[in-house]
């Protein structure tokens, strides 16, 4: 064997070896909130995507064929959890025929496991309490802090499928956490003068954001979770909002605006269509403009309502 074709075999060794090690990480996310935190930590050295919309309902998202050819060639699959997506997406991890994803497999990751959960049931459930999650409340990225604990534990799994960019990942976390810690100073700054204000919320979605930012929620325009809204239960919250002075009612997107208007109507509340997810609208791209936009939107409801 002559120079040149050892010198041609060494080359090829060498671009092969280059790129396997610059192959990024393929992940699946249930949702774009999931996708925004892996992002943030897994920055160049990952492919992410989301299956479910921003501006969709996650407990109801319409299975695509599509979504099982995503599932069957991804590294990770990060879901909510806490039976969030229980109505479509366990079959299609089954389907996929992906072992990495399947529930306990090494591209599994439940980011529950990582967060503070509320709302946990006590007692017998059944389905007259409506669509109550037996594990707790699955809503909880709205709180920054378990943002931030979850983005750690994407961390920890990014590094641990691929253990060579481990240092590049935690340094993601680091500088994610960080810039979190400062807009956490500013949000409060902005919350500061509304701490204690009474809202209504439409669906449970809020109550890790409550918590945080101080907020208390009086009362849901659904009777149940899950349960359309009543004429009898619609007069009821009419009445609770007007006796506790209560201005301001929040409601997701993927509601119909037509009972929380004729109650804002009734009571003179502002009503406002706040963004459970990142990419409700266009220009909420990431998990910090997530809680910029409702925020915002919450503060001046609050001013106005003054």
């Amino acid at each position: 064997m002559n120079f040149c074709r050892v010198f041609k075999c060494l080359l090829a060794i060498a671009l092969l070896a280059g790129a396997a090690q610059a192959k990024k990480l393929d992940v699946i996310t249930s949702t774009t909130d999931m996708a925004a935190l892996a992002q943030e930590v897994g920055g160049d050295k990952i492919n992410v995507e989301a299956l479910a919309k921003g501006y969709q309902d996650p407990h109801f998202v319409e299975p695509k064929p599509s979504f099982l050819l995503k599932l069957r060639h991804t590294d990770l699959l990060i879901v909510v959890g806490l039976d969030l997506e229980i109505g479509w997406l366990p079959p299609l991890i089954t389907q996929s025929g992906n072992p990495k994803i399947q529930v306990g497999g090494s591209g599994y990751l439940d980011a529950s496991q990582f967060a503070e959960i509320l709302d946990k049931p006590t007692g017998t459930i059944t389905r007259a309490m409506g669509d109550v999650h037996p594990l707790g409340n699955p809503h909880y990225w709205l709180d920054p802090d378990n943002g931030r604990r979850i983005a750690k534990g994407i961390a920890g799994k990014l590094s641990e499928l691929n253990p060579p960019d481990a240092a590049y990942f935690q340094q993601r976390f680091q500088d994610f956490d960080k810039r979190l810690t400062d807009a956490e100073k500013r949000w409060d700054t902005e919350m500061a003068p509304y701490r204690g204000r009474k809202v209504v919320t439409y669906h449970t979605s809020w109550s890790n954001f409550a918590r945080h930012f101080g907020v208390a929620i009086d009362g849901y325009i659904e009777p149940r979770p899950g349960i359309p809204p009543t004429p009898q239960h619609t007069l009821e919250i009419i009445k609770l909002m007007k006796r506790d002075n209560v201005k301001v009612a929040m409601v997701e997107p993927y509601f119909d605006l037509k009972t929380p208007n004729s109650i804002g109507a009734a009571t003179g509340a502002k009503v406002i269509v706040m963004l459970p997810s990142v990419g409700g609208e266009k220009e909420v791209t990431d998990y910090f403009k997530l809680f910029d936009y409702d925020l915002g939107l919450l503060t001046n409801a609050f001013k106005s309502a003054q």
